[in-house]
Protein backbone atom coordinates (compact mmCIF):
# COMPACT_ATOMS: atom_id res chain seq x y z
CA UNK A 1 0.00 0.00 0.00
CA UNK A 2 2.86 2.37 0.83
CA UNK A 3 4.39 1.77 -2.58
CA UNK A 4 1.04 2.49 -4.24
CA UNK A 5 0.78 5.89 -2.51
CA UNK A 6 4.39 6.68 -3.42
CA UNK A 7 3.72 5.94 -7.11
CA UNK A 8 0.54 8.06 -6.99
CA UNK A 9 2.33 11.02 -5.41
CA UNK A 10 5.14 10.84 -7.95
CA UNK A 11 2.63 10.68 -10.82
CA UNK A 12 0.75 13.75 -9.56
CA UNK A 13 4.04 15.67 -9.18
CA UNK A 14 5.12 14.80 -12.72
CA UNK A 15 1.72 15.83 -14.15
CA UNK A 16 1.81 19.15 -12.34
CA UNK A 17 5.31 19.78 -13.67
CA UNK A 18 4.23 19.03 -17.23
CA UNK A 19 1.21 21.32 -16.85
CA UNK A 20 3.41 24.14 -15.53
CA UNK A 21 5.85 23.81 -18.43
CA UNK A 22 3.00 23.70 -20.96
CA UNK A 23 1.40 26.79 -19.43
CA UNK A 24 4.69 28.71 -19.43
CA UNK A 25 6.02 27.82 -22.86
CA UNK A 26 3.32 26.05 -24.87
CA UNK A 27 0.09 27.61 -23.61
CA UNK A 28 -1.45 27.26 -27.07
CA UNK A 29 -1.46 23.43 -26.59
CA UNK A 30 -3.86 23.60 -23.64
CA UNK A 31 -7.15 21.99 -24.69
CA UNK A 32 -9.43 24.21 -22.57
CA UNK A 33 -7.84 27.60 -23.44
CA UNK A 34 -11.16 28.92 -24.78
CA UNK A 35 -12.73 28.37 -21.39
CA UNK A 36 -10.16 30.71 -19.83
CA UNK A 37 -11.21 33.62 -22.05
CA UNK A 38 -9.31 35.61 -24.69
CA UNK A 39 -6.76 38.28 -23.77
CA UNK A 40 -6.46 41.31 -26.09
CA UNK A 41 -3.22 43.27 -26.40
CA UNK A 42 -3.40 46.91 -27.52
CA UNK A 43 -1.05 47.45 -30.43
CA UNK A 44 -0.36 51.02 -31.65
CA UNK A 45 1.05 51.99 -34.98
CA UNK A 46 4.66 53.20 -34.70
CA UNK A 47 4.59 56.89 -33.69
CA UNK A 48 0.87 56.91 -32.95
CA UNK A 49 -0.10 58.81 -29.75
CA UNK A 50 -1.40 56.96 -26.74
CA UNK A 51 -4.98 57.52 -25.68
CA UNK A 52 -5.26 60.90 -23.99
CA UNK A 53 -1.92 62.10 -25.36
CA UNK A 54 -1.48 65.70 -26.50
CA UNK A 55 1.77 65.09 -28.32
CA UNK A 56 0.33 66.30 -31.65
CA UNK A 57 -0.74 69.62 -30.10
CA UNK A 58 2.66 70.07 -28.45
CA UNK A 59 4.53 69.10 -31.63
CA UNK A 60 2.46 71.60 -33.61
CA UNK A 61 2.93 74.54 -31.22
CA UNK A 62 6.39 74.09 -29.70
CA UNK A 63 8.44 75.20 -32.76
CA UNK A 64 6.61 78.55 -32.63
CA UNK A 65 7.59 79.26 -28.99
CA UNK A 66 10.91 80.99 -28.41
CA UNK A 67 13.07 81.87 -25.42
CA UNK A 68 13.80 85.55 -24.86
CA UNK A 69 16.91 86.80 -23.06
CA UNK A 70 17.24 90.47 -22.19
CA UNK A 71 19.92 92.55 -20.56
CA UNK A 72 19.98 96.06 -19.16
CA UNK A 73 22.32 98.18 -17.11
CA UNK A 74 21.31 99.09 -13.56
CA UNK A 75 23.10 101.54 -11.29
CA UNK A 76 23.50 100.36 -7.71
CA UNK A 77 24.85 102.09 -4.59
CA UNK A 78 27.56 99.54 -3.76
CA UNK A 79 25.48 97.12 -1.65
CA UNK A 80 28.49 94.84 -1.13
CA UNK A 81 30.61 97.42 0.71
CA UNK A 82 30.92 96.68 4.44
CA UNK A 83 27.77 94.53 4.65
CA UNK A 84 28.20 94.13 8.42
CA UNK A 85 28.78 97.81 9.18
CA UNK A 86 25.81 100.00 8.18
CA UNK A 87 27.53 103.26 9.08
CA UNK A 88 30.63 102.62 6.95
CA UNK A 89 28.49 101.30 4.10
CA UNK A 90 26.31 104.40 4.19
CA UNK A 91 29.42 106.64 4.18
CA UNK A 92 30.90 104.98 1.09
CA UNK A 93 27.54 104.81 -0.69
CA UNK A 94 27.12 108.56 -0.20
CA UNK A 95 30.63 109.40 -1.37
CA UNK A 96 31.30 106.93 -4.17
CA UNK A 97 29.61 107.12 -7.58
CA UNK A 98 27.12 104.34 -8.19
CA UNK A 99 28.47 101.28 -9.96
CA UNK A 100 26.88 99.97 -13.14
CA UNK A 101 25.87 96.32 -13.26
CA UNK A 102 24.46 94.21 -16.04
CA UNK A 103 21.10 92.65 -15.15
CA UNK A 104 19.92 89.62 -17.11
CA UNK A 105 16.38 88.29 -17.32
CA UNK A 106 14.51 85.75 -19.37
CA UNK A 107 11.06 85.01 -20.67
CA UNK A 108 9.27 83.47 -23.60
CA UNK A 109 7.62 84.58 -26.82
CA UNK A 110 5.49 83.27 -29.67
CA UNK A 111 6.21 83.54 -33.40
CA UNK A 112 3.02 84.93 -34.92
CA UNK A 113 4.16 85.77 -38.45
CA UNK A 114 6.62 83.77 -40.51
CA UNK A 115 8.59 86.89 -41.49
CA UNK A 116 9.88 87.38 -37.95
CA UNK A 117 7.21 88.97 -35.75
CA UNK A 118 7.07 87.69 -32.17
CA UNK A 119 4.52 88.32 -29.42
CA UNK A 120 5.58 88.53 -25.80
CA UNK A 121 4.81 90.42 -22.58
CA UNK A 122 5.80 94.04 -22.11
CA UNK A 123 7.22 93.22 -18.68
CA UNK A 124 9.58 90.67 -20.27
CA UNK A 125 11.37 93.32 -22.35
CA UNK A 126 10.67 96.45 -20.27
CA UNK A 127 13.83 98.55 -20.01
CA UNK A 128 15.91 96.05 -21.98
CA UNK A 129 18.91 97.41 -23.85
CA UNK A 130 19.51 94.19 -25.73
CA UNK A 131 17.09 91.42 -26.66
CA UNK A 132 18.16 87.97 -27.83
CA UNK A 133 15.75 85.33 -29.12
CA UNK A 134 16.58 81.61 -29.02
CA UNK A 135 14.61 79.58 -31.57
CA UNK A 136 13.54 75.97 -31.10
CA UNK A 137 16.05 74.86 -33.77
CA UNK A 138 18.95 76.17 -31.69
CA UNK A 139 19.59 79.45 -33.49
CA UNK A 140 19.97 82.64 -31.46
CA UNK A 141 19.32 86.00 -33.08
CA UNK A 142 19.06 89.63 -32.00
CA UNK A 143 15.55 91.08 -31.85
CA UNK A 144 14.30 94.65 -32.20
CA UNK A 145 11.33 96.08 -30.31
CA UNK A 146 8.54 97.08 -32.71
CA UNK A 147 6.33 98.48 -29.98
CA UNK A 148 4.72 97.77 -26.63
CA UNK A 149 1.49 98.38 -24.79
CA UNK A 150 2.06 98.33 -21.02
CA UNK A 151 -1.66 98.69 -20.30
CA UNK A 152 -2.33 95.20 -21.70
CA UNK A 153 1.23 93.91 -21.10
CA UNK A 154 1.76 93.10 -24.78
CA UNK A 155 4.94 93.72 -26.79
CA UNK A 156 5.90 92.90 -30.38
CA UNK A 157 9.45 91.99 -31.42
CA UNK A 158 10.99 91.55 -34.87
CA UNK A 159 13.87 89.31 -35.91
CA UNK A 160 15.55 89.47 -39.31
CA UNK A 161 14.61 85.96 -40.43
CA UNK A 162 12.14 84.55 -42.92
CA UNK A 163 10.20 81.30 -43.12
CA UNK A 164 9.78 80.91 -39.36
CA UNK A 165 7.18 78.46 -37.97
CA UNK A 166 4.29 80.79 -37.11
CA UNK A 167 1.70 79.55 -34.64
CA UNK A 168 -1.93 78.97 -35.63
CA UNK A 169 -4.36 81.37 -33.95
CA UNK A 170 -7.36 79.97 -32.13
CA UNK A 171 -10.57 81.82 -31.30
CA UNK A 172 -11.12 83.29 -27.85
CA UNK A 173 -14.90 83.07 -28.21
CA UNK A 174 -14.70 79.28 -28.50
CA UNK A 175 -12.67 78.85 -25.30
CA UNK A 176 -14.81 77.48 -22.47
CA UNK A 177 -14.23 76.64 -18.83
CA UNK A 178 -13.08 73.02 -18.61
CA UNK A 179 -11.24 72.98 -21.95
CA UNK A 180 -7.77 71.41 -22.00
CA UNK A 181 -4.97 74.01 -22.01
CA UNK A 182 -1.23 73.54 -22.58
CA UNK A 183 1.25 76.18 -21.39
CA UNK A 184 4.52 76.31 -23.36
CA UNK A 185 7.51 78.38 -22.32
CA UNK A 186 10.92 78.42 -20.67
CA UNK A 187 10.32 78.26 -16.89
CA UNK A 188 13.32 79.11 -14.70
CA UNK A 189 15.54 78.93 -17.80
CA UNK A 190 15.55 75.10 -17.82
CA UNK A 191 14.47 74.97 -21.48
CA UNK A 192 11.28 74.65 -23.47
CA UNK A 193 8.61 72.97 -21.34
CA UNK A 194 4.98 71.95 -21.80
CA UNK A 195 2.54 71.76 -18.88
CA UNK A 196 -1.09 70.72 -19.02
CA UNK A 197 -4.24 71.84 -17.22
CA UNK A 198 -7.68 73.16 -17.97
CA UNK A 199 -9.24 76.55 -18.46
CA UNK A 200 -10.31 77.34 -14.88
CA UNK A 201 -12.17 80.61 -15.49
CA UNK A 202 -12.73 83.32 -18.07
CA UNK A 203 -12.95 87.10 -17.92
CA UNK A 204 -10.80 87.52 -14.81
CA UNK A 205 -10.32 91.23 -14.04
CA UNK A 206 -9.69 93.58 -11.11
CA UNK A 207 -6.47 91.77 -10.31
CA UNK A 208 -4.33 94.91 -10.37
CA UNK A 209 -1.96 93.41 -12.94
CA UNK A 210 -2.81 95.51 -16.00
CA UNK A 211 -5.01 98.51 -16.68
CA UNK A 212 -7.12 96.49 -19.12
CA UNK A 213 -7.77 92.97 -17.85
CA UNK A 214 -9.80 90.11 -19.25
CA UNK A 215 -7.67 87.11 -18.38
CA UNK A 216 -8.05 83.41 -19.07
CA UNK A 217 -7.35 81.60 -15.80
CA UNK A 218 -5.70 78.19 -16.01
CA UNK A 219 -4.19 75.62 -13.67
CA UNK A 220 -1.57 74.62 -16.25
CA UNK A 221 1.69 75.31 -14.42
CA UNK A 222 3.04 78.77 -15.31
CA UNK A 223 6.31 79.68 -13.61
CA UNK A 224 8.84 82.53 -13.85
CA UNK A 225 10.23 82.43 -17.39
CA UNK A 226 6.90 81.29 -18.87
CA UNK A 227 5.80 84.93 -19.28
CA UNK A 228 5.14 85.70 -22.92
CA UNK A 229 4.80 82.04 -23.83
CA UNK A 230 1.87 80.31 -25.46
CA UNK A 231 -1.32 78.94 -23.99
CA UNK A 232 -2.72 76.54 -26.60
CA UNK A 233 -5.77 74.34 -26.87
CA UNK A 234 -5.88 70.57 -27.38
CA UNK A 235 -5.34 71.08 -31.11
CA UNK A 236 -2.22 73.23 -30.62
CA UNK A 237 -3.89 76.53 -31.55
CA UNK A 238 -2.95 79.71 -29.68
CA UNK A 239 -5.64 80.86 -27.24
CA UNK A 240 -3.61 83.11 -24.93
CA UNK A 241 -0.28 84.72 -24.02
CA UNK A 242 0.87 83.62 -20.56
CA UNK A 243 1.28 86.69 -18.40
CA UNK A 244 1.13 86.21 -14.63
CA UNK A 245 0.60 83.82 -11.75
CA UNK A 246 -0.96 84.06 -8.33
CA UNK A 247 1.63 82.78 -5.90
CA UNK A 248 2.83 83.29 -2.36
CA UNK A 249 6.07 81.42 -3.04
CA UNK A 250 7.07 82.58 -6.51
CA UNK A 251 6.23 79.20 -8.04
CA UNK A 252 3.06 77.89 -9.64
CA UNK A 253 0.18 77.23 -7.27
CA UNK A 254 -2.35 76.33 -9.92
CA UNK A 255 -3.61 79.83 -10.69
CA UNK A 256 -2.13 81.35 -13.82
CA UNK A 257 -3.40 84.11 -16.08
CA UNK A 258 -3.17 84.46 -19.85
CA UNK A 259 -4.12 87.35 -22.12
CA UNK A 260 -6.82 86.12 -24.55
CA UNK A 261 -5.63 85.75 -28.13
CA UNK A 262 -8.30 88.18 -29.38
CA UNK A 263 -6.88 91.02 -27.27
CA UNK A 264 -3.27 90.10 -28.04
CA UNK A 265 -3.94 89.93 -31.77
CA UNK A 266 -5.73 93.30 -31.90
CA UNK A 267 -2.95 95.00 -29.95
CA UNK A 268 -0.30 93.29 -32.08
CA UNK A 269 -1.88 94.40 -35.35
CA UNK A 270 -2.13 98.01 -34.20
CA UNK A 271 1.46 98.02 -32.96
CA UNK A 272 2.73 96.61 -36.27
CA UNK A 273 0.65 99.15 -38.20
CA UNK A 274 1.29 102.30 -36.16
CA UNK A 275 3.96 101.44 -33.58
CA UNK A 276 1.58 101.78 -30.64
CA UNK A 277 -2.01 101.55 -29.43
CA UNK A 278 -4.43 104.49 -29.52
CA UNK A 279 -7.35 104.50 -27.08
CA UNK A 280 -10.17 106.84 -26.24
CA UNK A 281 -10.18 108.94 -23.06
CA UNK A 282 -12.52 111.47 -21.45
CA UNK A 283 -10.58 112.54 -18.35
CA UNK A 284 -12.61 111.22 -15.42
CA UNK A 285 -12.07 109.24 -12.27
CA UNK A 286 -14.74 106.63 -11.60
CA UNK A 287 -15.72 104.10 -8.97
CA UNK A 288 -18.23 101.28 -8.72
CA UNK A 289 -21.77 101.82 -7.53
CA UNK A 290 -22.17 99.83 -4.32
CA UNK A 291 -25.57 99.02 -2.81
CA UNK A 292 -25.01 101.80 -0.26
CA UNK A 293 -24.17 104.32 -2.99
CA UNK A 294 -27.17 103.19 -5.02
CA UNK A 295 -29.39 103.84 -2.02
CA UNK A 296 -27.73 107.20 -1.37
CA UNK A 297 -28.23 108.33 -4.99
CA UNK A 298 -31.71 106.76 -5.04
CA UNK A 299 -30.87 104.51 -7.96
CA UNK A 300 -33.05 101.57 -8.91
CA UNK A 301 -30.09 99.14 -8.87
CA UNK A 302 -26.36 99.20 -8.02
CA UNK A 303 -25.01 99.47 -11.57
CA UNK A 304 -23.17 102.13 -13.54
CA UNK A 305 -20.02 104.09 -12.74
CA UNK A 306 -19.90 107.00 -10.31
CA UNK A 307 -17.85 109.92 -11.64
CA UNK A 308 -15.94 111.02 -8.57
CA UNK A 309 -13.56 113.51 -10.23
CA UNK A 310 -13.18 115.39 -13.52
CA UNK A 311 -9.99 116.62 -15.14
CA UNK A 312 -10.22 120.38 -15.65
CA UNK A 313 -10.48 121.18 -19.34
CA UNK A 314 -10.74 117.51 -20.25
CA UNK A 315 -13.27 116.07 -22.72
CA UNK A 316 -15.88 115.25 -20.04
CA UNK A 317 -15.46 118.64 -18.37
CA UNK A 318 -15.93 120.49 -21.66
CA UNK A 319 -19.09 118.45 -22.36
CA UNK A 320 -20.68 119.46 -19.03
CA UNK A 321 -20.32 116.22 -17.07
CA UNK A 322 -19.77 116.83 -13.33
CA UNK A 323 -18.50 114.93 -10.29
CA UNK A 324 -21.37 113.03 -8.69
CA UNK A 325 -22.93 112.06 -12.01
CA UNK A 326 -23.59 108.35 -12.52
CA UNK A 327 -22.65 107.11 -15.98
CA UNK A 328 -25.06 104.40 -17.13
CA UNK A 329 -24.62 104.22 -20.93
CA UNK A 330 -21.94 104.86 -23.57
CA UNK A 331 -23.34 105.15 -27.09
CA UNK A 332 -26.43 103.23 -26.05
CA UNK A 333 -24.51 100.37 -24.42
CA UNK A 334 -25.18 99.96 -20.70
CA UNK A 335 -22.36 100.34 -18.19
CA UNK A 336 -22.33 97.84 -15.33
CA UNK A 337 -19.26 98.98 -13.41
CA UNK A 338 -16.14 101.13 -13.58
CA UNK A 339 -14.03 98.47 -15.33
CA UNK A 340 -16.60 98.08 -18.08
CA UNK A 341 -16.82 101.86 -18.47
CA UNK A 342 -13.02 102.06 -18.82
CA UNK A 343 -13.03 99.37 -21.54
CA UNK A 344 -15.89 101.02 -23.44
CA UNK A 345 -14.28 104.45 -23.42
CA UNK A 346 -10.90 103.00 -24.43
CA UNK A 347 -12.49 101.39 -27.48
CA UNK A 348 -13.68 104.79 -28.77
CA UNK A 349 -11.66 106.65 -31.38
CA UNK A 350 -10.11 110.03 -30.53
CA UNK A 351 -12.03 112.99 -32.00
CA UNK A 352 -15.15 110.80 -32.18
CA UNK A 353 -18.44 112.21 -30.86
CA UNK A 354 -19.88 109.83 -28.28
CA UNK A 355 -23.16 109.92 -26.36
CA UNK A 356 -22.87 109.52 -22.58
CA UNK A 357 -26.04 108.95 -20.60
CA UNK A 358 -25.76 109.99 -16.98
CA UNK A 359 -28.08 110.16 -13.97
CA UNK A 360 -28.01 113.47 -12.09
CA UNK A 361 -30.44 114.18 -9.26
CA UNK A 362 -32.47 111.15 -10.34
CA UNK A 363 -32.89 112.65 -13.83
CA UNK A 364 -31.40 111.14 -17.01
CA UNK A 365 -29.28 113.41 -19.20
CA UNK A 366 -27.35 112.70 -22.41
CA UNK A 367 -24.09 114.56 -23.12
CA UNK A 368 -22.12 114.54 -26.33
CA UNK A 369 -18.43 114.18 -25.60
CA UNK A 370 -15.63 114.71 -28.11
CA UNK A 371 -13.38 111.80 -27.17
CA UNK A 372 -9.73 112.56 -26.49
CA UNK A 373 -6.62 110.42 -26.91
CA UNK A 374 -5.61 108.44 -23.87
CA UNK A 375 -2.21 109.70 -22.66
CA UNK A 376 0.57 107.17 -22.25
CA UNK A 377 0.84 105.88 -18.72
CA UNK A 378 -2.68 107.02 -17.84
CA UNK A 379 -4.25 105.17 -14.94
CA UNK A 380 -7.84 104.97 -13.86
CA UNK A 381 -7.45 107.57 -11.12
CA UNK A 382 -6.45 111.14 -11.83
CA UNK A 383 -3.85 113.07 -9.90
CA UNK A 384 -5.50 115.11 -7.18
CA UNK A 385 -4.25 118.42 -8.56
CA UNK A 386 -5.75 117.61 -11.98
CA UNK A 387 -9.18 116.66 -10.68
CA UNK A 388 -12.00 118.85 -9.51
Amino acid sequence: MQKLWLVFAQSVTICLGILFVATLFKHDLLPNRAALGTFHEVVREPGAPAAGSFRDAARKAMPSVVNIFTSKEVRSRHPSIFPDNPELRRFFEDNLPPETQQQLSLGSGVIVLSDGYILTNDHVIDGAQEIQVALSDGRTVKAELVGADPETDIAVLKVDLKGLPAITFGTSEQVKVGDIALAIGNPFGVGETVTMGIVSALGRSRLGINTFENFIQTDAAINPGNSGGALVDAAGNLIGINSAIYSKTGGSQGIGFSIPVSIAKNVMEEIIKTGGVTRGWIGVEVQDITPDLAESFRLDKPSGALISAIMKGGPADRAGIKPGDVLVEVNGVSVQDSQEMLNQVASLKPEQNAKFKIIRNRQAHVFTVIVGKRPKGTIKNLDEEEAQ
